[in-house]
């Protein structure tokens, strides 16, 4: 059985966003933090993406990750 060392990845990198990173973008001038923090959905979502690797309702959520960070980053403020 191989590891599959992308799932904790995946892990951590929620989890830093959630309770680390995101509290930090709050405190950046404006309007950065909406950007910080679109991006780092983005970046989340292109993650699970790549992860889910034929896997549709993994990719799906990657996609709507993408587009929540995307709509933070240009309308949601």
């Amino acid at each position: 059985m191989k590891p599959d060392l992308l799932r904790p990845l995946l892990g951590i990198l929620g989890l830093a966003i959630g309770f680390g990173v995101y509290p930090l973008a709050e405190s950046a001038p404006q309007p950065w933090p909406h950007v910080l923090i679109g991006g780092m959905f983005v970046a989340l979502g292109l993650a699970a993406w790549f992860y889910a690797r034929g896997e549709r309702w993994i990719q799906a959520l990657g996609v709507l990750l993408m587009l929540y960070g995307v709509a933070r980053m240009l309308f949601l403020r």
